[in-house]
Formats: C-alpha cells, sequence, structure tokens
C-alpha cells in the first residue's frame, strides 16, 4: 500500500475494519442481497466501533480523523461484494451526515449528528427529482413558509436510505423565482405527517433500500432550516466535490477487487494443459487492467489529500468520477470475461460486482453531465466556488 498517504496507523485501521467486515458483515450480505433490507443491528455496531464518526468532530462524539480513514472505510466497503451495502454506509455518513454537519446549527447537530454517529439514527439525503434527474438547479419541490412553519410539498428520487431512514435532509425550493439562487435546505423526521415513501426494484445494490419519496403538505418547524435560506445550492456544490470523490475511490477499490479475483482464479484454472494465468493473451490483458486501476487510485489519492487540505476540488473530483467509474466497468466486464461461463453465475462475485458497477456512471451525477461541468472549467473558464462559510 502506498505509504505516501497511508501512515502505520492507517494501516492498523485498514486491518481491523477488514476483520469487523468479514466477522459481522459479510455473513449477512446475501440475506440482505436478497431482502433489500440491512438489518439494524449492523448500524449500531458501525456506530460503536466509530465507523460512522471518522471525520466528524468531537464534540459530537466523532474521531476528527483525517481523509484517508475516510478513503480505507470506502475502499475496504468495496471488497465485500455488495454495493448496496456499501452505499447505505456511505450515504448515511458522507450524504446525510455531511449536510446536518457543515449546515446544522447546534440544536440540530446535538439531536441529529450525535444519534446518526452512535448508529441509533439513519439519515438520507434527498435532492434528485423524477423529472429532474442531474438537473438540480431544475428542483420543483417547495417549501413555503406559514407563520412558524414550512409546509414541503414535492417529490423526490433514487435516494438511498429513503425507506428506512429515520430522518430525511431535503432541498426545496424557498424562493422559486430565483431559480437555482432560492433552494433552501431542511432536516425532517421520517414520522413527520405526508412523508410517503416507495421502494425502488434496482439491477444491482440490490442490499441498500432506495425510494422514491413523496411530500404532501408537509409541516417542519421554521428551526429545521439548515444553514441560510436560498442558499442551499451552493452547499450543495461544496457537497458535489466530496460524493464524486466517494464514487471515484469507490470505483478504483471495486475494479481493485475483480482484478484480484480474477488473477487468483487464473492462478487455479487449467486449460490446454496448464493454469490460464500463462496464456499470453489474458496476461497482456491483466497488464492494462492493473495499470488502469493504479493511475485512477494515485490520482484519486492525490486529489483526497487537496479535499482533505481544505482545496475546492470539483473538477478534479467530476475527473474522477468520470474517469474512474468508466474503468471500473471495463476492468470488471474484462474480469467476468476471464472467468469465462463462470463469471456469469451468481455464484461466483463478478456476477453482482458487475452489476452494482453499472451504478457508478450513473449515480451522482451523469458521465454526460460530468463532461459538460467538466468542459464548462476547462474550455469557457467557468469557476465554481464554495459556499461562504
Amino acid at each position: 500500500m502506498n505509504n505516501i498517504y497511508f501512515t502505520e496507523e492507517h494501516q492498523l485501521f485498514r486491518k481491523s475494519f477488514q476483520d469487523f467486515l468479514q466477522k459481522e458483515v459479510v455473513p449477512h450480505i446475501d440475506k440482505w442481497e436478497e431482502t433489500g433490507t440491512i438489518e439494524r443491528f449492523i448500524w449500531k455496531k458501525f456506530g460503536e466501533m466509530g465507523y460512522f464518526g471518522l471525520n466528524q468532530p468531537e464534540e459530537f462524539g466523532g474521531l476528527n480523523l483525517d481523509i484517508f480513514y475516510t478513503i480505507i472505510f470506502l475502499e475496504e466497503l468495496q471488497k465485500i461484494d455488495s454495493g448496496g451495502f456499501a452505499a447505505a454506509m456511505w450515504a448515511h455518513a458522507y450524504l446525510a451526515m455531511t449536510h446536518v454537519k457543515a449546515e446544522g446549527n447546534q440544536e440540530i447537530k446535538e439531536k441529529y449528528l450525535t444519534a446518526s454517529i452512535n448508529g441509533d439514527k439513519i439519515g438520507c439525503l434527498c435532492i434528485t427529482e423524477p423529472f429532474g434527474g442531474s438537473d438540480v438547479a431544475g428542483m420543483k419541490t417547495t417549501a413555503v413558509k406559514k407563520d412558524d412553519k414550512y409546509v414541503i410539498n414535492g417529490s423526490k428520487t433514487f435516494i438511498t436510505n429513503g425507506v428506512y431512514s429515520d430522518y430525511l435532509v431535503v432541498a426545496a425550493k424557498t424562493s422559486p423565482e430565483k431559480g437555482d439562487k432560492g433552494m433552501s435546505i431542511f432536516i425532517m423526521d421520517r414520522d413527520t405527517p405526508g412523508i410517503s415513501a416507495t421502494k425502488l426494484d434496482k439491477l444491482g445494490w440490490r442490499a441498500s433500500d432506495t425510494a422514491e419519496l413523496s411530500f404532501d403538505n408537509v409541516e417542519i418547524p421554521v428551526g429545521n432550516l439548515m444553514g441560510e435560506k436560498d442558499k442551499g445550492f451552493s452547499y450543495i456544490m461544496q457537497h458535489f466535490a466530496m460524493e464524486r470523490l466517494i464514487m471515484g475511490v469507490n470505483a478504483h477499490a471495486r475494479a481493485d477487487y475483480a482484478l484480484d479475483y480474477a488473477i487468483n482464479y487464473m492462478s487455479e484454472r487449467e486449460a490446454f494443459g496448464k493454469t490460464i494465468n500463462k496464456f499470453q493473451a489474458l496476461r497482456h490483458t491483466v497488464a492494462e487492467m492493473a495499470s488502469e486501476v493504479e493511475m485512477c487510485r494515485e490520482f484519486n489519492y492525490s486529489i483526497a489529500k487537496r479535499l482533505g487540505e481544505g482545496q475546492y476540488v470539483v473538477k478534479e473530483a467530476s475527473m474522477s468520477k468520470l474517469l474512474s467509474t468508466k474503468m471500473a466497468d471495463k476492468v470488471i466486464y474484462d474480469a467476468l470475461q476471464m472467468l469465462g461461463g463462470y463469471g456469469y453465475m451468481e455464484d461466483y462475485p463478478l456476477a453482482r460486482l458487475f452489476r452494482d458497477s453499472r451504478l457508478g456512471p450513473i449515480g451522482g451525477g451523469t458521465s454526460e453531465i460530468l463532461k459538460e461541468i467538466i468542459a464548462k472549467m476547462v474550455i469557457d473558464k467557468k469557476e465554481y466556488k464554495p459556499a461562504a462559510k
């Protein structure tokens, strides 16, 4: 492992997390994949071990560790062959909780952040809408202030943890006439009247619950507004850098897992009197796969370091997601091919990994959208700036 970025303490954490996953998670993965429901006990165990508080303030029970503990957390979650389980964990810790940490006031943090770190509450982030997709600025969900309450109406879709979470972080238009300058961020409890969820049936990520949500005259206190009114779009854009880097890291990690599995299989599988890792065509394919994985991994680590230092790396994070997810699909496709007919069998991990990986170029901003964002920055010299603190 690269010692430029990882200390001995990092490596000890990686080993302990690997052991935890093998003992506490892996025995249940097939059941959760089949049922589409991750049992609550595992959230509590993650909380007890501090895994939800790696990047969170000590004041609320977090560990306040550097970003490479998060990188290890993400990488190892990709290597137990359940993209859905991994997504449920990181969507809670790095999507919902990120907004609570960044925009929540002291009261909100004490109520939601502490419980989230402990694993007592599960959160989800609700931005994407049925007719909007990656067009965040085209959001139609509204929040109208009436006396001491906001009334929320609208819908969201493709929301990870959208069915079984305890609270929702929701983006809504507070000043629709201002376009993307009129959006705000709210937090609300799951049992608030008017919230309904429909579970979606997905190609991959089967273990995670993904929902379409409806908000029908949902009334919440004005104190549930997080951050400043009408600043929501800036907050979302600021956190997109982290989300896209997460997707890039996930991609290089699952590609690495697929490659390792394929190499091991090749060393055991015999054809024409020798193991198939002796055939030049396969060896050279592996050489290309390994090179592509390593290139993406090194780039992602460098961007993670800059993000951890407080730099605004939205362009580079967008590049990370664009290229790493494309690479992962290709590497996993080739790895499956190396297993021949066995790669197509659900008894082998690559079938699930193949399905799960396909979400990479879609979720968190499609590759097509990312290309346009990058083009604006590279060609048009567009500058995106972080939200004012």
